[in-house]
């Protein structure tokens, strides 16, 4: 049994669930993120038990830590595995990276709910820059402060847990995607790095068994969603198109695809409709270099380029880390941008996870909307999570 903190659409939980785990409950603030989990893990397959005294739907942390205290109490020695981290945004090397961001005290809200519950295994998931210190200006001098990973380490090893930390890069795992992100395991039992060893020696067999031979190149990944394959209208869109699928071409496109049945339009499939002059822009770039590589505006190689970056997809490279700002990616053979769906798939997504709420958003309201590309691009990676879910199990299995 276990419990998953800041849950968000729920891709830590659909790789729970694949490895054969039961959730008892998840928290999600936001109430777009909820209702793609909702969707998916509570009414389609009614994954968690839930139990009577918390709501069904989003909640903060500190809500729950708050007005539920006693029932978190009661649940000590009851929950196996908690799992899930703070929100990665004020922590990420990507982003403007504030020590102030108000999210960055979740983390304080994480311990609380430790100190609470009592589980006994900890699975912690962030940004690599969730160990790099927050830039201090004291007496002239700029200086890092401490990361809040040692802050972790530290406060969790006083309330008896082994711990064990270490940087995960999900390509080697059967991801289609360079993300590298820093994971801890805790334990009350001991032997914390015993848990990364049956991560690492189950990989290969794991990915044996799915037909999955690493690295899952971007055209593996997504080849059959191109949208040469033809176009419908949008079902939850006017003045959009959806795409359709197209023949398979890999075993991974199969994997995602197992669940779907034929004649079904592809869920989240929504290409954008650009301005022609954005569509212009979008093949220069793609002719820039044979690699995948990030165009800034101060290589000054592609005229018309305002945005910070972009990087154009190749079809036999690894996408780099799946952002939440769909034009931080050009499509490798079409002078689109990628879709929802295609990003989904790069994050390890079947095809049958459906994805609720606005598709993007933009400006101050990033801050608070979290519409369905951030959904994807804040998730765990579901196809790396099951890896996760099963070497616990099997961790529990030999104790």
């Amino acid at each position: 049994m276990y419990i998953d903190l800041f849950a968000g659409c729920g891709g830590l939980s659909l790789g729970l669930q694949k490895a054969g785990w039961t959730g008892l409950f998840a928290v999600e603030k936001n109430e777009d993120a909820f209702s793609t989990l909702q969707q998916n893990l509570i009414k389609n397959s009614k994954h968690f038990q839930w139990p009577d005294w918390l709501p069904q739907t989003n909640l903060d942390i500190n809500t729950i830590l708050k007005d539920y205290e006693n029932n978190l109490i009661e649940l000590r020695g009851q929950v196996q595995l908690l799992v899930g981290g703070p929100p990665c945004q004020g922590f990420s090397m990507a982003g403007k990276r504030t020590g102030n961001d108000v999210r960055n005290r979740l983390y304080n809200s994480y311990i609380k709910f430790v100190e609470s519950v009592e589980p006994d295994m900890l699975f912690f998931e962030n940004v690599h820059g969730f160990t790099v210190g927050f830039n201090r200006r004291s007496e002239g001098k700029q200086t890092r402060g401490e990361p809040y990973s040692q802050k972790l380490i530290r406060k969790l090893k006083k309330l008896g847990y082994d711990v064990k930390s270490d940087f995960i890069i999900m390509s080697e795992y059967g991801v289609p995607q360079k993300r590298k992100r820093f994971i801890l395991f805790a334990t009350k039992r001991g032997k914390a790095d015993i848990f990364f060893e049956k991560l690492f020696q189950r990989k290969d067999k794991f990915l044996l068994s799915k037909g999955i031979r690493v690295p899952v190149t971007v055209s593996e990944a997504i080849g059959d969603l191109e949208r040469r394959y033809g176009e419908v209208q949008s079902v939850d869109t006017p003045n959009f198109k959806n795409g359709v699928y197209g023949d398979i071409t890999s075993t991974y496109q199969k994997l995602m695809r197992t669940e779907i049945k034929a004649g079904t339009i592809p869920d989240s499939h929504r290409f954008a409709n650009p301005k022609d002059e954005t569509v212009e822009l979008f093949e220069r770039l793609m002719m820039v270099s044979d690699d995948a590589i990030r165009i800034v505006p101060k290589m000054k190689l592609v005229e018309g380029l305002k945005k910070r970056g972009v990087t154009p997809l190749k079809h036999d490279s690894v996408c780099p880390t799946i952002t939440s700002i769909p034009d931080d990616f050009i499509h490798y053979s079409e002078p689109r941008i990628m879709t929802v769906r295609e990003c989904a798939r790069i994050q390890g997504f079947p095809d049958d996870y459906v994805f609720l709420g606005k598709y993007t958003t933009g400006g101050k309201r990033r801050k608070y909307e979290v519409p369905r590309y951030t959904q994807v691009a804040n998730a765990v990676p579901p196809f790396f999570a099951e890896q996760v879910g099963l070497a616990l199990k099997e961790m529990i299995d030999n104790e």
